[in-house]
């Protein structure tokens, strides 16, 4: 027998049952929705491409070349969470190529939260992407040029999600937020596990001026390189998980109310930098909309 299940018949003979079932939660949350996994091949296989890229220890390396891209998974699905890697991106001319970290959900009505890293010829920025789908609709894009040369070094990329936001940070700067509107008819993704992805692939019908400018196969075989994957989260155990996450216990530490908004020091990064390099924002494209702008770009999302 598991020491907690000695815990929970010791405890059945000195309360009571609605206290025992609540105490039982607590146990269950305890011992199975936090996770700290020290390597990337622990948690993550290669789902796509497997003949021409590479998964060893806590490192995964990507390749796109004329046969095919590459990409990865989590081997499990979470609800809520910290989940952190470290990326290099493709190097000089990586223009018509998409690298890409995203949380996704299965199906037609799926939720996803995006890093997309657009590639640009050489001497010309990539292009950071982010999006958040829900219900599987998306349309919530907004974009920015990196402040340093994300191909030179790893970086961190990370994406926090708990049931009051979901923030995007780069090297710990925040540069996005998604606040959690329910209330106001505005969907927001709290009801299904998401698996975290990775993939290198051919986008040059899109990706670099609108699919101007065309990969240059001569440059290949493209490699983007990812470290450290850290998921801190819940895992999903199905609908159960949609209460056990967000309790907001100590293991649920991305619950806490020190969580459900920035701090004064991180807003302060957060506008400094979407001034100086946010270069598109779906809440400002009144054509895009047609003078209809969602709903939520009139909300405070800080």
């Amino acid at each position: 027998m598991y020491k907690s299940q000695k815990i929970i018949l010791k405890m059945a003979k000195l309360i009571d049952f609605n206290s025992l079932v609540l105490m039982i939660i607590a146990i269950i949350a305890l011992f199975h929705s936090y996770v700290v996994i020290g390597m990337t091949s622990s948690s993550m296989y290669v789902n796509w491409g497997a003949h021409h890229c590479k998964l060893l220890g806590d490192d995964l390396q990507l390749v796109l070349d004329k046969s095919a891209g590459s990409g990865a998974q989590s081997k499990r699905s979470f609800l809520f969470g910290s989940f952190e890697m470290l990326i290099k991106l493709v190097p000089n001319n990586s223009a018509g190529t998409v690298t890409t970290y995203y949380l996704s959900s299965t199906g037609t009505k799926h939720d996803e939260i995006d890093f997309e890293f657009l590639g640009n010829i050489s001497g010309q920025p990539y292009i950071i992407h982010t999006n958040i789908y829900t219900q599987g609709v998306g349309n919530r894009e907004q974009q920015f040029y990196p402040w340093f040369d994300p191909t030179a070094d790893f970086h961190n990329y990370t994406i926090h999600w708990n049931p009051n936001a979901v923030v995007w940070y780069i090297d710990s700067i925040p540069i996005r937020v998604f606040r959690n509107y329910q209330s106001k008819g505005i969907p927001f993704p709290n009801k299904q596990g998401m698996r975290v992805y990775t993939s290198l692939w051919n986008a040059d019908d899109w990706a670099t001026r609108g699919g101007l400018v065309k990969i240059d196969w001569t440059n290949a075989p493209f490699i983007a390189t990812y470290r450290k994957f850290r998921p801190r989260a819940c895992y999903w155990n199905g609908p159960m998980s949609i209460s056990q996450c967000s309790i907001p216990t100590k293991t649920n530490w991305w619950s806490s109310p020190t969580y459900n908004k920035l701090s004064a020091n991180k807003l302060g990064q957060m506008n400094s930098m979407r001034s100086k390099y946010m270069i598109y924002d779906y809440c400002k494209d009144v054509k895009r909309f047609k003078g209809v702008i969602p709903i939520e770009c009139s909300l405070p999302q800080y």
